[in-house]
Parts: C-alpha cells; sequence; structure tokens
C-alpha cells in the first residue's frame, strides 16, 4: 500500500502561506527588519561568531526576490525559492539549510504535498543535514529540532490527524528540541570551540527550525500564533 496517498493533503496554499509567514517572522516589517533574526542572530553572539542572523536575513531576502520574480506555484516551486536564497548564502548554517530545504522540495510531485509526504521530506533533509554536518541530537545543532519534528509527523500523518493538528504536534517537538540545547555543551559547528561557554544558551540553528516549522504550523491552520518570545526566555 503507498502509505503517501493515505494521509490528509495539505492545502492547495499551504506553501505560499508557509513561506509567507517565515519571511514576516524571520525579517519583521520591512521598513523595520525587527523579526527573529535579530534574537537568532544574538543567539549565536553569546556561544559562536555572530554571523547567524546575518546570515538568516540575507537568506529570506534573497527568498523573497526570487519569489517575486519566479511567481511559483507549486510547493516544490516555493522550497526551491527558500533553497536557493540559502544556497546562495554564505557560513556553515546557508548550504545545510538550502540541502534541508532542497530536500523538502522534492517530497511530492503534486502542487502540495500529503502529511507522510512532507514528514518524509523532513526526514530526507534530515539526512542529509546529518550526512554534511556530521552531526547527531544531543550535539547542539539544527538536528536536535529537526528529529524530533520529524517522528513526530510521521506518527500522526500514519494516525491521520488533520494537517494543522499533526504540524503543530511537530512545531511542538521542534520546540523542545531547541529548548533541550540549553542545557547542551556544543560538539559541533562554531560553537564547538568554546566549549562549556556554549552550555546556557539555545542553539541559534534549533530554535531557527522550530519557528519555521511554528509558521509551517500556522500556515496549516493552526489556532496558536508564531511566537518567539520563547528564544529569549
Amino acid at each position: 500500500m503507498n502509505t503517501a496517498t493515505s494521509s490528509a493533503a495539505l492545502p492547495a496554499d499551504f506553501a505560499s502561506r508557509w513561506v509567507t509567514s517565515m519571511l514576516s517572522t524571520v525579517l519583521g516589517p520591512a521598513d523595520r527588519r525587527d523579526g527573529a533574526a535579530e534574537s537568532l542572530g544574538e543567539l549565536d553572539r553569546q556561544s559562536g561568531d555572530g554571523d547567524f542572523g546575518t546570515n538568516l536575513s540575507t537568506a529570506f531576502s534573497q527568498a523573497r526576490r526570487e519569489v517575486a520574480s519566479t511567481s511559483p506555484q507549486t510547493f516544490t516551486q516555493w522550497m526551491t525559492a527558500v533553497s536557493h536564497g540559502f544556497l546562495g548564502t554564505g557560513g556553515t548554517s546557508g548550504p545545510l539549510f538550502g540541502m534541508f530545504y532542497r530536500e523538502l522540495a522534492r517530497c511530492t510531485t503534486a502542487p502540495s504535498p500529503t502529511l507522510t509526504e512532507l514528514a518524509d521530506g523532513l526526514r530526507s533533509g534530515l539526512a542529509t543535514v546529518q550526512r554534511y554536518g556530521n552531526a547527531e541530537v544531543g550535539h547542539k545543532t539544527m538536528v536536535d529540532a529537526i528529529a524530533p519534528a520529524a517522528d513526530t509527523l510521521t506518527a500522526h500523518a500514519a494516525s491521520k490527524a488533520t494537517p494543522a493538528t499533526a504540524l503543530t504536534a511537530a512545531s511542538g517537538a521542534a520546540k523542545n528540541g531547541a529548548r533541550s540545547t540549553r542545557d547542551i555543551i556544543a560538539r559541533r559547528g562554531r560553537a564547538s570551540y568554546v566549549g562549556e561557554v556554549s552550555r546556557g544558551t539555545l542553539d541559534p540553528g534549533a530554535a531557527a527550525v522550530a519557528i519555521m516549522l511554528q509558521c509551517a504550523a500556522h500556515a496549516a491552520g493552526g489556532d496558536e500564533p508564531v511566537d518567539v518570545s520563547w528564544i529569549a526566555g
């Protein structure tokens, strides 16, 4: 049996709503630029080299320009625009996020994926990030948020949960995974260079993944607003 056809399909406008939500959440209003990228950059300044927020802003600004120039219509096209935004950005995280979104873009050939296809896309993205980043859960990286989110979304897709319910649960798992990095000493990435100093700070990559999945849940019709205040909490 093809399980990809047995789970709920996401709304036709899911991808456009998701990307639009990420753009507004990460970048903030165009005239102020006070979105989540600023808070994520501050996290990186506490234990890394401080360029994560700038790179995130650059990636999503490039994605916004690609959306404007290509007018994407399908899930694949929307995720490809985000992928290109990150792949054109420097730093360590840019290529990893770029490859992550490239895998998501490949999860379906339909205008919008099923939950099972999206869960498979998250798993493929996770495998790619782990392969190139050489990271596992507990290393204080974006993997700490992606892995529990993928597991949760897979389980909810199998139980035929609604898209909003499934993605709200997955975003919650990602958020808990990101929060768990506060007590971890980094073993990968720039933060690993500072050892014990990295303890007590959230990993910005994991926090960014959690925020992106909060945007996905909101785009799927979830009731919870996209809240980034927990990053500083």
